[in-house]
């Protein structure tokens, strides 16, 4: 049974002359939107709040919607704020169209990079072999493949932000944001083996994580350190610090991880962000779909 207001609404659309399958689609995402306010415990009489778009909208984000079922549903509940404010139910409009659609990518849908799991193995073995891969290097592709680190992310890292009891890493990200990644086992073994070998280092000391015989490694250092390993293992992909961190994020979708959760995780600024690049399947995913036909 159609909540009061919604049928309200139905009426309003009748009335203004709406077809058909419009009346029904923009009553079938009013109803959903209501029935998830009322599932939240809230007692929806008509005032519209900011609140309640941003909640559903990382709702439907979260459970993985369709980008077009979203921004449709976003197109339907902007009616019904307006119908709400015309018949005095509520004072403002509270949905930005623009803004609360969810966009994507420019060029369609925008392909991130990522390694397969087959190619994932393949670097995992070889940075196993000590004779080819320092302690350092090896400890640098773990936490850029377990933790979606930017590379910036990777340098800044220091000592006293490593919780090796709780196994978490402090994060300061883009605009001083503050994060907290949680650290797999052979990420932390692998830190605890690279301060032994460094312990030689006329660096050892340093209060940052990463060091060279010169000093604190730099961007530049780790994109040639990833451009030769690259080379040696004889991957068909260009090894890149971002190419690690899409593969963090798309690993972490396609294993079901909510969307809200790899959004934090990888620092995004807004859920957008994440949906835009990852809410998508990747390339592989989809040639490997139409594969099955």
């Amino acid at each position: 049974m159609l909540n009061e207001l919604v049928q309200k609404f139905k009426i309003y659309l009748e009335e203004d002359g709406k077809s058909i399958k419009t009346i029904e689609s923009y009553v079938g995402d009013t109803s959903a939107f209501v029935a998830f306010l009322e599932s939240k415990g809230a007692n929806f009489n008509g005032e519209m709040k900011r609140f309640y778009i941003t909640s559903y909208r990382n709702y439907l984000i979260e459970n993985q919607y369709e980008l077009a079922t979203i921004n449709k549903k976003v197109n339907s509940i902007h009616s019904f704020n307006r119908y709400l404010v015309d018949s005095g139910y509520t004072k403002d409009i509270v949905v930005n169209a623009s803004k609360d659609r969810v966009k994507l990518a420019y060029g369609s849908e925008r392909q991130v990079e990522v390694l397969t799991d087959s190619q994932v193995e393949r670097i995992l073995f070889y940075i196993q072999n000590e004779e080819k891969v320092s302690k350092r290097n090896k400890m640098i592709i773990l936490l850029l493949l377990y933790t979606g680190l930017r590379v910036s992310e990777l340098c800044e890292i220091k000592m006293k932000n490593i919780d090796f009891l709780t196994a978490h890493l402090k994060v300061f990200g883009k605009g001083g944001k503050v994060r907290e990644v949680p650290l797999k086992s052979e990420v932390v073994d692998a830190i605890k083996e690279c301060l032994v070998e460094r312990s030689s280092n006329p660096f050892a000391d340093s209060e940052y994580l990463l060091v060279g015989q010169r000093g604190v490694l730099q961007r530049d250092a780790i994109n040639t350190l990833l451009e030769k390993l690259t080379v040696k293992i004889g991957i068909d992909v260009r090894l890149k610090p971002h190419t690690f961190r899409h593969t963090f994020c798309t690993r972490l979708v396609s294993k079901g991880v909510p969307i809200t959760t790899v959004s934090k995780l990888a620092g995004h600024s807004s859920i957008d962000t994440t949906a835009r690049f990852y809410i998508n399947s990747s390339k592989e995913e989809k040639m490997r779909a139409v594969s099955l036909l």
